[in-house]
């Protein structure tokens, strides 16, 4: 049997040139529906039941996440139903949205690999089996995201003062009186400071020492 597809965008003319490359193609696809809003999407697909719905984020009125609307209801009222997420640019947030939503049968691509066939008649495919698609570029910035975490976040204002005075090499003694509190006060936030940064219970020097580190490398 043919692999079904409903596709979604508002721009007509890229519509019928997917569908047509699509139906050209050697991967046994039959395009059965096309749809340029949401509710006339939400309708192909009840009408259609398709293996897969190829739908644009940015879609009328708002050109915002319309798309990702759609997908999620189509998801929840026809989980059989495969969605391919096309969109121009790196739309993290609102993929992701998607994603956590649902564990299978979900795929996100940019626009620009739609030019590439091949990849994209295989998303389709590994779609409609089950499978999950994200775009390499999707990644590398999920990557890049992570890698950009600033582990001192999660220190409160005074925390983080606290520790830009053991990085100046400051006793518990000398943060104390810079800070106007006690020296308790001093011990219970280098504490939780090595708690939020997840830094193991070794000799307290040490865990200062990977403290600064920590706090150095992330300025």
């Amino acid at each position: 049997m043919p692999l079904s597809l409903v596709l979604a965008d508002d721009a007509a003319l890229i519509r019928q040139a997917l569908a047509e490359l699509l139906e050209r193609s050697d991967a046994g696809i039959r395009v059965v529906a096309q749809a340029g809003n949401t509710p006339s999407l939400l309708r192909a697909v009840e009408e259609n039941q398709p293996d897969v719905a190829v739908v644009d984020i940015r879609m009328p009125p708002t050109q915002t996440t319309e798309g990702i609307r759609a997908a999620v209801q189509i998801r929840e009222r026809f989980p059989s139903v495969g969605i391919l997420l096309l969109s121009t640019y790196t739309e993290i947030d609102e993929a992701v949205e998607l994603f956590t939503a649902t564990s299978s049968r979900v795929g996100y691509l940019l626009k620009d690999s739609v030019a590439d066939l091949d990849q994209l008649t295989g998303a389709l495919t590994r779609i409609s089996e089950g499978g999950t698609v994200f775009d390499p570029k999707l990644v590398a910035e999920l990557l890049g995201r992570t890698r950009r975490t600033d582990p001192l976040d999660a220190l409160t204002p005074r925390e983080r003062e606290v520790l830009a005075l053991m990085a100046e090499g400051q006793s518990d003694a000398g943060i104390a009186q810079t800070l106007w509190i006690t020296e308790g006060a001093v011990e219970k936030h280098i504490k939780h400071i090595f708690a939020k940064l997840k830094i193991p219970a070794n000799p307290d020097t040490h865990r200062r020492v990977l403290a600064v580190i920590t706090y150095l490398d992330a300025r």
